[in-house]
């Protein structure tokens, strides 16, 4: 049964990876359908990310330091904040910027350091692609 869901896995990326690594559809907002990044604009990367749950802009800060969230490793990588079509950025929680949706405000869709300005990483599982 693990051998067919990471088959599964492996097809459902192969349809949204192209031959030469980039998104081959539209990734969009999972709550407003609003387009984050236009096909062939985004490589894909793996690399271990924190991001935390999910939800509205306001509750995106760590309070009494836990936060609630997950390690993922499926991300679009872009080298320009300028190749987002509607991204918008929190406030700095250390190093780190989390990208949101710019229409709706849901996120952590992804994650950029501020000590690297050619960083910015978009979550495949926390986005939709069409």
């Amino acid at each position: 049964m693990d051998n067919n869901q990471q088959s599964k896995e492996n097809t459902d990326r192969s349809d949204l990876v192209s031959e030469d690594g980039k998104n081959s559809k539209s990734v969009v907002c999972q709550r407003c359908g609003s387009k984050v990044l236009c096909p062939g604009v985004a490589v894909f990367a793996e690399k271990e990310l924190f991001l935390p749950s999910m939800r509205k802009k306001s509750g995106l800060s760590t309070t009494e330091g836990s936060v609630d969230g997950d390690t993922l490793t499926a991300h679009w990588f872009v080298d320009d904040m300028y190749t987002f079509e509607n991204v918008g950025f929190t406030k700095d929680v250390g190093r780190i910027k989390y990208l949101i949706c710019a229409d709706c405000e849901i996120g952590p869709i992804g994650w950029h350091c501020l000590d690297d300005k050619k960083s910015f990483y978009v979550a495949v599982e926390r986005v939709n692609h069409a």
